[in-house]
């Protein structure tokens, strides 16, 4: 599918973009939740200053992400070597 063209306000500020139509729902939503966060981070602290905000948004979201990439992780190995077990024991059956 070809590209178009939206506009997404994070902080205030206007960013124009062009997006395959299957991204743009997603970033409509990321968009969102970043600016749900900032509203949040507004609120609840005595910062005011946007790029600090932005800041703080772009922190939490990174450390989210690599927590889920470990997560993710983990649980690869731990598939893998359920796999690995589950052949060996196919393997011992099968050659007896």
């Amino acid at each position: 599918m070809g590209e178009i063209s939206i506009k997404i306000n994070i902080a205030d500020r206007v960013y124009p973009l062009k997006v395959s139509m299957e991204e743009e729902e997603i970033i409509r939503r990321a968009s969102k939740l970043i600016n749900d966060r900032l509203k949040e981070y507004q609120e609840n602290y005595a910062v005011r200053d946007k790029q600090d905000l932005l800041s703080m948004a772009v922190l939490h979201y990174a450390t989210e992400s690599l927590r889920v990439e470990r997560k993710v992780t983990v649980e690869d190995t731990e598939v893998a070597d359920g796999v690995y077990r589950l052949d060996q024991l196919l393997t011992d059956f099968l050659s007896k």
